[in-house]
């Protein structure tokens, strides 16, 4: 059981070591990409109330922040058929599925219009991508069921729920936002 209720906690600490030791982005990013994998490759950690789906909206709940902002942990939880609009991030992240699947749609921004850019990506559990301003920031996500419920996992390069960001529409409208968390105190790590 011990195995089970650490894995979280293990993601933390690898996590911070890595953020402490590294400054460089790309190597961020692949030694991140292979932790993450080692946490979404066994699907027994994530407690209940932060894998619960909303009959209208995906649910970004926080799992960890550090406490100097260098990075979070957040589940993302797509109900049936849920889908974000066209969004950037501003800073580097990770996304792992845990369970089910989700279709990234990366797009750029072509004389004031958002473009698809190639296919859709579909990931499913235990897949693992990266997105940055410096490997592309702007996609749409969506669940790949219309009847399941799809979880995945994310490390930013931020407390990303304190970000400013924005989302966009294929016309070339911007809008700022802030996403905040569905939930407002993350769990207890040594509580797991």
């Amino acid at each position: 059981m011990a195995q089970k209720t650490n894995r979280l906690k293990t993601l933390v600490n690898s996590f911070t070591e890595l953020i402490d030791k590294e400054q460089a982005e790309e190597i961020i990013l692949q030694q991140g990409s292979a932790l993450l994998k080692d946490l979404i490759v066994t699907d027994d950690w994530l407690p209940d109330e932060y894998a619960q789906p909303h009959r209208k909206f995906y649910q970004q709940y926080l799992l960890y922040a550090d406490p100097d902002s260098r990075f979070s942990i957040v589940s993302f939880v797509w109900g049936p058929g849920q889908v974000t609009p066209i969004h950037n991030h501003t800073v580097w992240g990770l996304v792992g599925v845990l369970r089910g699947a989700e279709y990234a749609q990366a797009y750029e921004n072509n004389q004031g219009q958002y473009l698809a850019v190639g296919e859709p990506i579909k990931m499913v559990a235990g897949d693992v991508e990266a997105v940055s301003p410096t490997v592309g920031d702007l996609h749409k996500v969506r669940n790949a069921y219309a009847e399941e419920v799809s979880i995945s996992i994310h490390i930013y390069g931020a407390n990303i729920g304190k970000v400013e960001r924005s989302v966009f529409l294929e016309d070339g409208t911007e809008k700022s936002f802030i996403s905040g968390y569905s939930n407002s105190i993350p769990p207890d790590l040594e509580n797991l």
